[in-house]
């Protein structure tokens, strides 16, 4: 970053407005950046926004590591919502269905998801008979978004297409044909499905149209993106490269501070091999389609470039590659990939990660997290935390990141030794803090002086903790109701009638200009 930035974290699917369908959507995106301008905040991180797998609600589990989630869609923006009566032209059904849908405090993919199909649909539909099968204006403007996008677009719309023809069941579980990419089956299902084929890359140019007039209005506000270390094993980009992946194994993590036995993704595992063959192809389109719809973005799961943590069906474990040499020479390969897209890119290295990697970033100069509660001397008795004015400029001080608890949380689980290192800290000592002192408004702003006072050019807080708030996002290794399905208590085009989002907007900008953000 050429000077000091603060941002915030906040997906998208926590940010409806009163327009929305039960979701945070394209057209929300806008409306936040407002409120973030208002804050002196310069970057909106968001969590992935790729497709999610049927029956997911894990932005990290995709069905594409390239397209939008139609979930995402203003669907009230359309023109052909517009021709059909808005509002008033859906079903009594559908219109209970979205009241419902509005009235939610958390997210309901499901429902949220089958209504905007239906609807979504219909639109098409319409689309077809007055734009496509004519030929207008639009019609031209979609030809040539998918003209542009085919290099992705073609498998993902045939995917879907066959997909969905199938009930939505697992590719392995297609007529051979099919599931193996015969060439004459794949022309004849081009044929056959062309209608649904053209389905999919509208809602593709639609979410692609929103997305660019979002940036646009957003007036500055930059986009950081998440790169998620893989997508499902049912994806459009596995099918179409099975020689690239191992979906007999799975790729994980080793035991670590977040769970005892180490973790088990579920997800498909990279034939290092062949990507290297191919230069690594994927990867880099997969770049590419990153720095088309953010400003930068943030590698999930850094360390897995360097080295992938396999579990194999029979319960072995094991590194690929297998030595540190190796491990090494792979990670700067890939990390110049990254770097060669031309965005700004973040390296996630949480967790366990070798000295090596570590290094590695500071050679590269890439920027990694520095979790504000694990910044500690650990070899130092009492273990104190790092005075964040000491970390290195070329790094990204963070308070939590979507899988970690928020700051009150972490306050209010502290045993009495870590509180007393914390406000140890100078700014916390300064207040007049004691381990004592339960969290409160004077405890959370203090914490936020000290991380704006860092040395990090680029500084990101969960939303949640600018609050004080003790929801959290997604507690890893557990799945409920409760994971991914946190919104804002607020719309947010009523965060400007909020006193509290206006307090908390003043507070961040008078914060940006003391510390030069």
């Amino acid at each position: 970053m050429s000077k000091r930035h603060a941002g915030v974290l906040v997906p998208l699917f926590s940010m409806p407005s009163t327009r929305s369908w039960g979701v945070g959507e394209i057209t929300d995106l806008a409306v936040f950046a407002s409120w973030a301008r208002s804050a002196g905040l310069a970057a909106i991180q968001l969590l992935p926004i790729n497709e999610m797998a049927h029956g997911q609600s894990s932005p990290y589990s995709a069905l594409s590591a390239m397209a939008i989630d139609p979930i995402f869609i203003g669907v009230d923006r359309l023109p052909e919502f517009e021709a059909a009566g808005r509002e008033a032209g859906l079903t009594a059904s559908q219109r209970e269905r979205l009241e419902a849908l509005r009235r939610t405090v958390r997210v309901n993919h499901h429902d949220a998801r089958e209504l905007k199909t239906e609807v979504l649909r219909s639109l098409f539909e319409a689309f077809v008979e007055k734009e496509w099968q004519p030929g207008g204006a639009r019609a031209a403007e979609m030809q040539a978004y998918i003209d542009s996008e085919g290099w992705w677009l073609h498998d993902y719309a045939l995917f879907r297409a066959i997909h969905a023809r199938n009930d939505a069941r697992f590719w392995l579980e297609w007529e051979a044909p099919l599931r193996d990419g015969d060439p004459s089956a794949l022309d004849d299902a081009r044929r056959s499905m062309a209608h649904d084929i053209l389905y999919y890359s509208w809602l593709q140019w639609i979410a692609g149209d929103q997305w660019a007039a979002a940036r646009r209005d957003a007036h500055g506000i930059g986009l950081l993106g998440d790169f998620p270390f893989m997508v499902s094993s049912d994806s459009a980009d596995v099918w179409a490269r099975q020689n690239e992946f191992r979906v007999d194994a799975s790729v994980g993590v080793p035991p670590d501070a977040f769970s005892e036995t180490g973790q088990d993704w579920g997800l498909p595992v990279y034939r290092w091999d062949v990507h290297a063959e191919t230069g690594y192809e994927w990867l880099r389109q997969r770049a590419r389609r990153c720095v088309e719809l953010f400003d930068g973005f943030r590698v999930d799961h850094l360390v897995g470039f360097y080295r992938t943590f396999v579990r194999e069906r029979d319960g072995r474990t094991y590194f690929v590659p297998p030595d540190e040499p190796s491990q090494l020479a792979q990670g700067e390969r890939l990390l110049q990939v990254f770097l060669d897209s031309g965005g700004e890119i973040l390296a996630e290295d949480l967790g366990v990660i070798p000295e090596f990697v570590r290094e590695s970033l500071g050679r590269l100069a890439v920027p990694g997290m520095k979790v504000m509660r694990w910044e500690r001397d650990w070899k130092q008795e009492g273990h104190p935390f790092l005075d964040p004015t000491l970390y290195p400029s070329v790094s990204v001080a963070i308070s939590g990141t979507h899988d970690t608890e928020t700051m009150a949380e972490w306050w209010d689980n502290a045993d009495d030794e870590e509180r007393a290192a914390a406000v140890a800290l100078p700014a916390l000592r300064d207040e007049g803090l004691t381990a004592d002192e339960p969290y409160s408004a004077r405890l959370r702003d203090t914490l936020l002086e000290s991380l704006y006072a860092s040395g990090s050019d680029l500084l990101l807080v969960p939303v949640q903790d600018i609050f004080g708030w003790r929801d959290r996002l997604n507690t890893p290794a557990v799945v409920n109701e409760e994971n991914w399905s946190w919104q804002l208590p607020w719309r947010v085009d009523r965060l400007g009638q909020e006193p509290e989002a206006l307090e908390r907007a003043a507070f961040l900008k008078h914060l940006s200009e003391n510390t030069d953000r």
